[in-house]
């Protein structure tokens, strides 16, 4: 079973292009895999949560409801790791990460998964 971890700002794109990246991940993957996050993107979601005002705000309250709905796996990181290293580390073990971020995007190992479009998942081999 692959790992797909979605990285915070495509967690936030999922808001603003209003799409459904559960939907779409299924579409996109035609093997089986479990959806995961890291324990840094939760935090980087707490943080929008509690310094950001308007649209964000809401954005990210609305995702760390849904990750908790769709008991979405969490994935616990070593101390003091920023969370594109981790994203990295994971890409390199064969986990399969979803993001929006064009230079997270260049230190991932292939494949890797992205929104294309402002509405599609696209496995990128």
């Amino acid at each position: 079973m692959k790992k797909v971890i979605i990285d915070t700002n495509a967690l936030m794109a999922m808001v603003e292009f209003k799409i459904d990246l559960f939907a779409e991940v299924e579409k996109a993957c035609d093997f089986k895999y479990e959806i995961m996050v890291l324990e840094g993107t939760i935090k980087e979601l707490q943080q929008i949560q509690a310094e950001q005002r308007s649209k964000f705000k809401r954005a990210a309250t609305l995702m760390l409801a849904v990750l908790k709905a769709k008991k979405v796996l969490v994935i616990t990181a070593a101390k003091n790791v920023v969370v594109d290293d981790e994203l990295v580390q994971q890409s390199r073990q064969g986990a399969l990460v979803l993001t929006q971020d064009r230079e997270l995007k260049k230190r991932l190992s292939r494949p890797y998964l992205t929104i294309r479009q402002k509405r599609i998942v696209v496995l990128v081999e």
